[in-house]
């Protein structure tokens, strides 16, 4: 992949597109999408040339979720989450793990997700209150994930609990068939997303021996801090920065082919022409940012994390305001849903609230510039 932005657009017109509409309607997960996703090598984007994936980094993720949100925002979610999975692993895991797991994603077009969140701890989901048992190389689980992304349809999960050092946690892997692992679909009710399958994983007597542990005992929040952080939020950025030019792609078509009797369109209408730029240049806004903040990421700028937070927060702000004028232009045939632009309005309404949620990222923005400690 030389452009993978371009790459990513081709291939979201292609194999993402065409589910969109019944990934909503149905709240159905996108496994056509993801089936191709692996066939065409997008799932081992991040993966080390050495394991036979692309050996890609931070950039190439951005654009990838920014590309695949341009066409269904649910899809560049879960694909997003599970490049953050995989990353983990590449920075923290043994030999060992990488093999079995970048084996079976390129091989097998196997994917990853993340079960983080938990109901007591919310938005802080590097809290976790489940609790474990540890019997030599063996360590016992039992607890509960709230909101498990891409749930029954991923083979792996990334599990956060607590570790025997006091006060620290580990990330592990927990497969899909471990015993003692099931959940509740009928609970996800999401107003948007709602592809996404995101539902409570629940974890009990679930043992595994260390070699699922990623990383040194103990390490899970430097994992969080370190490689979760820049690559979810990143990639929150560009999932609805994506989000907010679809919205801005959709308001420019309806009005140019929307056609009156006399032969003149809604973009003729100066009113319409100043909501058009509107929404065009806060669309392109978040997507510089984004774009920007990634860059920055990739080469271990000073300000990188500064840029990723507030990107995170332009771009989560940019899709809401972008879906409120698109409706606005869009009038009736929008409301109604002749248009998709309710549909991305929804989903632009999760970017606030997804954890690290709008509010939290802008108090350690402002930690981040003033050189204090986060979180």
């Amino acid at each position: 992949m030389n452009n993978v932005f371009l790459e990513g657009k081709d291939f979201a017109r292609s194999y993402i597109l065409p589910y969109t509409d019944l990934t909503d309607k149905e709240s159905k997960f996108p496994e056509e999408s993801f089936k191709k996703l692996g066939e065409k090598g997008f799932l081992k984007l991040l993966i080390p040339v050495e394991y036979g994936g692309l050996g890609k980094g931070l950039e190439e993720h951005a654009q990838v979720c920014l590309a695949f949100a341009e066409s269904c925002s649910t899809t560049a979610l879960c694909y997003m989450m599970h490049n953050v999975a995989l990353m983990c692993i590449q920075t923290h895991g043994s030999d060992e793990l990488k093999k079995k797991i970048f084996t079976d994603v390129v091989e097998n077009g196997k994917f990853l997700a993340l079960a983080y969140s938990e109901f007591g701890t919310g938005t802080n989901f590097y809290i976790s209150e489940m609790t474990i048992e540890v019997n030599r190389d063996y360590t016992t689980f039992y607890g509960s994930k709230s909101m498990v992304t891409s749930a029954t349809y991923a083979s792996y999960y990334l599990v956060l609990a607590p570790s025997v050092e006091e006060g620290k946690i580990n990330n592990w892997v927990f497969p899909l068939e471990t015993k003692g692992l099931t959940f509740e679909i009928s609970k996800w009710q999401g107003l948007g997303m709602r592809g996404n399958s995101s539902c409570p994983m629940h974890i009990d007597n679930v043992t595994l021996d260390s070699s699922f542990r990623i990383g040194a005992e103990g390490s899970g929040e430097e994992q969080v801090f370190n490689v979760v952080a820049p690559f979810f939020v990143t990639g929150l950025a560009a999932v609805y920065s994506g989000t907010a030019m679809h919205l801005f792609e959709i308001a420019k078509n309806h009005v140019v082919d929307r056609q009156y009797p006399d032969g003149k369109t809604l973009a003729n209408i100066e009113t319409v022409q100043v909501h058009i730029g509107n929404i065009y240049k806060t669309a392109a806004a978040s997507k510089a940012i984004t774009l920007e903040a990634a860059r920055a990421g990739a080469n271990g700028e000073e300000d990188a994390l500064a840029k990723i937070l507030a990107a995170r927060i332009v771009a989560s702000e940019a899709a809401i305001e972008c879906g409120r004028l698109a409706m606005r232009v869009g009038g009736g045939k929008a409301y109604n849903k002749s248009l998709p632009t309710e549909r991305l309005l929804r989903d632009a309404y999760a970017g606030q609230i997804m954890a690290p949620s709008a509010d939290v990222l802008a108090i350690w923005l402002g930690k981040a510039l003033t050189g204090q400690m986060i979180p």
